[in-house]
């Protein structure tokens, strides 16, 4: 009796088992179609509404230009065939999934971005990959900045001593600006440029697996990413920031409460960007929680160190090929230090360095590091030429394009300086120059990436002659664009970097 007791009990068992299993299966199932169907509407609601802007050609109506877009030189030489032929705009899409309107032309990315806040958002297409490291965010420097600087020109010297005259700058001028953001953001001396640092070569890591996780397609989606081996060493990664920037948060909180008294009073020193928005308030005399503040250190550390450090390079390598304009920039910078006389730079000297700056931002717009911002809008956003672009749709300003724009700029290709003297400038539209982005999501760093900038040129053209040197990796001194999060070159940036003594560079002074 026990015998069929037990095999009666396994028979129900499967039986039951067996109908769980189908029901699970016919609801998977129902699911699926549900969300295949959803997709396939939406997708053809979209490449309806996106008729108006021309499309370059597609692999197929499903799968479109999902491939096409490449994260190399090939890719930006792809964005300058996409100006040539469509002038200002063209729509585009990755698959059913993402349905992209592309603008390089000021006229289409004005009304976009500076529209208001309160219509715009950001996409998921690249901050989503961005907001387990950044958060949600609520959208000083010359005592940081200075040593820095000549701790990376100190080892440049040493290089130079030991006969190691050609650099890959990237790697030293990364570290660099790493080390004056976290010395203006946390007040932390990490001593990074000269030996390794958890937390920053966590934020390097970081940098280069959301770009691999861009991609991949099928990485896009959390519940497939967080499981696999790249994702789970994100997460590792993330961590180890996270934990940095918690404690750095909770200690200087608590150093606030404390009773102002003596020199651990805030009032006595300089306050730094932790500081700053501890003890920012809102009009109903609320602050920020600790998550919020985190976040806004995590943006302000990723958004400035690497689109600065790229800047700085391609600046240095712009006036490397381009031996005269660098000639006067140093011209420039040694007659500034004369009026000195003896004393050092101040904070105050960088506005008179004009044709310096106008090199700075000439390199900029030849070189942006960001190449292009996304943003999606709540409601249909009009456009020039009876455009529309549809609420949900991803608006890709491309910041290379328009600088690389033809119908904007004589000559886009070209470095020259001239194109910003005040002049020349006339009638040239507000958005025809616009590495920063612009508008009320505009970059609230470009004052002091500006400045810094300036520090870095200046003291390097005091103290080193540049020109191109050999990429080992290429075997040739041929540079490839490659752009990622920021625009970096493949194989590294590679300059000869002559040191000049005060004796080589009055002599220059004199012709």
């Amino acid at each position: 009796m026990s015998l069929l007791l037990r095999v009666f009990c396994h028979v129900f068992c499967w039986a039951t088992l067996c109908q769980v299993l189908q029901v699970a299966a016919a609801g998977l199932v129902a699911t699926v179609t549900f969300w295949t169907a959803r997709l396939l509407l939406q997708h053809a609601w979209f490449t309806y509404r996106l008729s108006c802007f021309s499309k370059p050609h597609a692999d197929s109506w499903l799968i479109g230009h999902l491939g096409q877009m490449q994260s190399t030189e090939e890719g930006l030489l792809q964005v300058d065939e996409l100006v040539q032929i469509y002038k200002h705009s063209c729509s585009w899409f990755l698959g059913p999934f993402y349905h992209l309107v592309r603008l390089f032309h000021p006229d289409y990315v004005k009304p976009l971005l500076m529209a208001p806040a309160s219509i715009t958002v950001k996409d998921e297409l690249i901050y989503g990959h961005l907001r387990p490291w950044l958060g949600r965010t609520i959208s000083h420097g010359r005592n940081f900045i200075f040593p820095s600087v000549c701790v990376t020109q100190d080892k440049w010297r040493r290089l130079a001593a030991e006969g190691s005259t050609t650099v890959e700058i990237f790697d030293h001028v990364t570290l660099m600006t790493l080390d004056s953001l976290l010395k203006c953001a946390f007040s932390y001396s990490s001593n990074c440029q000269e030996s390794s640092s958890e937390y920053v070569s966590a934020i390097v890591e970081l940098s280069d697996r959301i770009i691999a996780r861009r991609q991949n397609i099928l990485h896009h989606w959390d519940w497939i990413y967080w499981r696999t081996q790249e994702g789970k060493r994100f997460k590792r990664a993330l961590h180890i920031v996270h934990s940095f920037t918690r404690k750095v948060v909770q200690k200087r909180r608590a150093l606030l409460n404390q009773p102002l008294s003596g020199s651990t009073s805030t009032s006595q020193r300089k306050k730094d960007f932790v500081d700053i928005i501890l003890l920012s308030k809102d009009e109903d005399g609320h602050g920020l929680t600790d998550e919020e503040i985190q976040a806004e250190a995590n943006t302000f550390m990723f958004a400035g160190h690497d689109t600065t450090a790229s800047a700085i390079c391609w600046t240095l390598y712009n006036l490397a090929r381009h031996t005269h304009c660098q000639e006067k920039c140093r011209k420039e910078v040694l007659e500034l230090m004369q009026e000195r006389e003896g004393r050092g730079m101040e904070w105050d000297d960088l506005s008179n360095l004009p044709f310096t700056t106008m090199c700075i931002r000439e390199a900029l717009r030849l070189h942006s590091p960001v190449q292009a911002v996304t943003r999606r809008y709540t409601q249909d956003m009009p456009l020039p030429g009876n455009r529309t672009v549809p609420k949900g749709a991803i608006c890709l300003v491309s910041i290379y394009g328009t600088h690389h724009n033809p119908a904007v700029w004589t000559n886009p290709h070209e470095f020259d300086p001239q194109r910003f003297e005040a002049i020349n400038q006339e009638g040239r539209s507000s958005h025809a120059f616009i590495p920063f982005s612009s508008g009320p999501r505009n970059c609230i760093g470009q004052k002091f990436a500006l400045a810094e900038l300036r520090v870095v040129v200046s003291l390097t053209l005091l103290r080193f002659r540049l020109t191109l040197g050999v990429n080992p990796n290429l075997g040739s001194s041929e540079v490839r664009r490659l752009p990622q999060l920021v625009l970096r070159a493949e194989g590294g940036l590679w300059l000869q970097l002559e040191p000049l003594t005060p004796t080589n560079m009055d002599a220059q002074s004199d012709t």
